[in-house]
């Protein structure tokens, strides 16, 4: 078993929890109205809070499935970044502890998300 492995399974279960409990608790509902309409997203908000969660949802299927892993992590990371610009980063840096709320989650993910699609590293190749 590849360490690549553990954390496709780790971060899909990451994201299909944070994306299902969402669901049946309203919580996806509340983000489209009480915070991303708030923030000028009206009257979309509702629309692109879903679209998040089922983009992690079906990025969690693809992690676990190996499949289209670089498509479905540039997606992922890219949401995650646009939550550090939205929400996360005018709170700090600590999820808890030293704050509430602040980047490093995402900032975590996103590492994790690119060890998952390059575990090789990246590299130029030398043409020469």
């Amino acid at each position: 078993m590849n360490g690549t492995l553990l954390l496709r399974i780790a971060t899909a279960i990451i994201l299909l929890t944070h994306s299902v409990f969402g669901m049946f608790n309203g919580g996806i509902n509340d983000f489209g109205n009480l915070y991303l309409n708030q923030i000028g997203f009206a009257p979309f908000g509702i629309f692109l809070a879903w679209s998040i969660k089922i983009s992690h949802i079906i990025a969690a299927i693809l992690l676990l499935a190996n499949k289209y892993v670089k498509p479905a992590g540039f997606i992922t990371i890219f949401i995650l970044i646009m939550g550090i610009i939205l929400v996360h980063f005018q709170e700090g840096w600590f999820v808890v502890g030293g704050g509430r709320n602040g980047v490093e989650y995402n900032f975590l993910l996103i590492i994790v998300l690119l060890a998952i699609m390059y575990p090789n590293g990246i590299s130029r190749k030398n043409n020469s």
